[in-house]
């Protein structure tokens, strides 16, 4: 009797470990242009940094723009929209949607809500009419990391905070950490909500945290950013250590601020204001 238990608990620790292991090996194996390929792909054509960073530059933006940054990434990320009309003959009993569920890797905001810290009697016009986009922050020190229990949120060496799914347990830990409200939960299964799946991106399931990921699969490709491509010259991306760089020459020639820069995190996006 003794040696029949032995023996289960030996291979219930190596049934746990197998298990353990599992969500790593589905990370390195994946084959999907998501974030675990992102990770993965080296090759001569990407596009590379130390630190990657984002300058947005307000004076250049309008409605117009900001949307249209809004649906590139969306469209390309499989960004679930509760707007659209659910087919029912594919997705029956689709319940009624939430709005405050909705999901957004970038968007448009007031800029009080953007800058609480920055609004005053005296603010500028342009500024209570401006759209200001707002999305991950991909910060130099970001809480998100090292809250997340099963490193399903990690950031690479160049500075880009990324997400693995299949780690991802719900717990949204990383939300609560994030000071600038980027991260959305999958409170329900969102394809219903995707008017046209993107093949080259995976879809995500209930249950599961996403956010703007700086579109590292295009940089792996060489590609640049569907925002920056989108925005009319209102967005750089570049590499933050580099002096030579276009978006170290925007900061030196500009003044710009961050958002809620006194929480320490170091975002790593910047307005032009």
């Amino acid at each position: 009797m003794k040696k029949s238990r032995r023996s289960f608990l030996k291979v219930a620790s190596i049934a746990a470990i197998g298990l353990g292991a599992a969500p790593a090996m589905n990370f390195a194996a994946s084959n999907s242009h998501g974030a675990a390929k992102a990770v993965k792909d080296k090759n001569e054509e990407a596009l590379t940094a130390h630190r990657w960073g984002m300058v947005i530059d307000t004076n250049k933006l309008t409605d117009e723009i900001a949307e249209a940054m809004t649906e590139a990434c969306h469209s390309a990320h499989n960004v679930p929209d509760f707007n659209h009309e659910v087919d029912e003959e594919k997705y029956p009993n689709t319940r009624p949607v939430n709005m405050k569920q909705e999901i957004k890797w970038i968007w448009p905001e007031k800029f009080h809500y953007a800058f609480p810290y920055k609004e005053d009697e005296f603010l500028a016009e342009k500024f209570h009419h401006l759209p200001i986009p707002v999305l991950c922050n991909h910060c130099k020190e970001a809480p998100c990391t090292q809250a997340c229990p099963t490193q399903a949120t990690f950031k690479r060496k160049d500075g880009i905070v990324l997400m693995d799914y299949h780690r991802c347990i719900g717990c949204r830990f990383c939300m609560a950490a994030c000071p600038f409200g980027a991260r959305s939960f999958n409170y329900r299964d969102p394809r219903p909500f995707i008017a046209e799946t993107d093949p080259d991106f995976p879809t995500r399931s209930k249950g599961v945290v996403e956010k703007c990921n700086l579109c590292a699969e295009r940089l792996a490709k060489g590609e640049r950013p569907h925002c920056e491509e989108a925005s009319e010259g209102a967005i750089v991306v570049g590499d933050l250590e580099d002096p030579e760089s276009d978006i170290r020459h925007l900061l030196a020639e500009h003044y710009t601020i961050r958002r809620k820069q006194s929480y320490g995190t170091e975002p790593s996006v910047y307005y032009i204001v």
